[in-house]
Formats: C-alpha cells, structure tokens, sequence
C-alpha cells in the first residue's frame, strides 16, 4: 500500500537526515508527519487531536488483540491524573516483539477510519511499520522507533516500540532482562504482569512497577514536582493548569467523546 501524502510538497525533513533512517519528522515540529501535515495544529486543536490519537490506537489494538501499554512520558502523564500533559505533542507507548511481528505481517500501511462527534467524515489513521524492526540491535541508533500510529488528518502520531529479549544480559545470566533498540532496558518483572487502568478515559495497560520505572527515567522529582512548563497542578481539582501567559497558547480539553471504528478487522492475534 502507497502512503497518500495530503500535500504536493513533502515537509519531512527528508533532506538533512541520514538516508538510513526511515521516520522521518517534519521540518516545522519534531513530533509531527511531514507527508500529511504543513505545520502545527492551533493549540486550542492539539490535545482533542492528541486524544483522539491515543484512543483510536488503544482500540484498534483491543481489537487486534495486541498486547500494548503507555511508557515513557505518557506513562508520566498517566501517573498525575491520567490524561495528557497539557504542554505535550508526545505520546509513547511499547508493545512486546511477537506483536511487532504480528503486526509488520497483517496490518502494516494499513488505515484505519473512525468517527468522531464533532469531526465532518471522521478521521483516517495509518499503522506503518519500520523495516528495520528486525534490526535487533541498539545500533541501529536512526530507527530506534519500530512503528508509529498516524494521524492521516493532522500528522501527528505515537511512537511505538518494541520490547524484546536482552540476549547479551541474559547470557550473562539475567534471564528476565528485556531491551529495547533505543537503549532503555527493564527486567520482565518491571513489566509484567501489566496492570489495568484508563488514560483519557478509555481502558490502557501500564507496567507492573510504574513508579519505579518513572522514578529511574525522570528522577523523584518528577512525581512530586507540581510547577512545570508554565502549568501548576492543582491537587482539587486534578488539573493541570496553565500559570503564565503564553502568546499563541491556549490549549483546551474538550468534553471527552470515544471515536467509533468503521472499518473492519479480518485478523486477531491469538
């Protein structure tokens, strides 16, 4: 299948990145799709998009029956008051290596159509896979992402990657050791088994040992610090909420509603 750019220019950022490397941001916002977008969201736009986004993937892969789970600064998010951070175009989430398989065989460039309340003809969402999944190692340091979930209509998207056997720590005798192509690693206790929660109101999976995970990513701090990027996080209400003027910003979170799918699933993962 052919990716359908919505633009006749390619705002990629094809040009300055090595040529191995096979996501390619734009040249306007690190966390956005060149192929489908020619710049930023209005800010009043990007959370209800970003939500969107995070319920749509979570969906599809129930539906697909693929194990994932939030990490990384969404788990973060998730850890303060399970939504996304009101300054972030960012979202992360990991799947195990049998997944990434699974879905590089039967759904990669796949789109994946949803309704939404309040969006004219729903929204498309692209699942594509990097090639270079099967490069096992950390030094494959262009394509430390495995796959990424798109927003056909915005470009923004998820970071997805894989977690997979840490062959050289377990030689070494770490039988549980797990790693994944962007240097992170975890022993399979951190993970496993995954415990069950919501994130913008929709069912998510997060590590077993979250805090401690967190803890060792971003420091004590993190999860005790409640002034950060011009927002305050008010303890009664469970918000975060913005502390200083910001021109051009204004990001607003609307009135929760779940996209429906339209299109089908012919394959599930058993």
């Amino acid at each position: 299948m052919t990716v359908r750019a919505k633009f006749l220019k390619d705002y990629s950022g094809k040009g300055g990145e090595p040529g191995e490397k096979y996501f390619k941001e734009s040249d306007f916002h690190y966390h956005y799709d060149g192929r489908f977008a020619d710049g930023p969201l209005p800010e009043e736009d990007t959370i209800p998009h970003l939500a969107a986004l995070i319920q749509t993937y979570l969906s599809t892969m129930t539906d697909l029956g693929a194990e994932t789970w939030i990490m990384h600064g969404t788990l973060l998010a998730w850890w303060w008051n399970q939504k996304i951070f009101p300054w972030d175009n960012d979202l992360d989430v990991q799947v195990t290596e049998p997944t990434i398989h699974f879905l590089a065989e039967y759904y990669n460039m796949t789109e994946h159509h949803f309704e939404l309340p309040g969006v004219d003809g729903g929204r498309n969402y692209l699942l594509e896979i990097n090639p270079q999944y099967v490069v096992r190692t950390t030094e494959d340091e262009a394509n430390v992402i495995d796959a990424r979930w798109i927003d056909t209509s915005s470009g923004l998207f998820i970071d997805i990657t894989a977690v997979r056997k840490d062959d050289e720590l377990r030689k070494e005798g770490h039988p549980g050791a797990l790693m994944c192509k962007d240097g992170h690693r975890f022993d399979e206790s951190d993970i496993f088994p995954l415990r069950n929660t919501y994130f913008e109101d929709f069912p998510v999976k997060v590590p077993y040992k979250y805090t401690d995970l967190l803890v060792e990513e971003y420091g004590s701090k993190s999860l005790t610090t409640v002034d950060f990027q011009g927002h305050h996080f008010n303890e009664e209400t469970k918000i975060w909420e913005q502390t200083k003027e910001k021109r051009g910003l204004s990001r607003q979170r609307r009135s929760i509603t779940i996209p429906k799918r339209t299109t089908p699933l012919p394959y599930r993962l058993t």
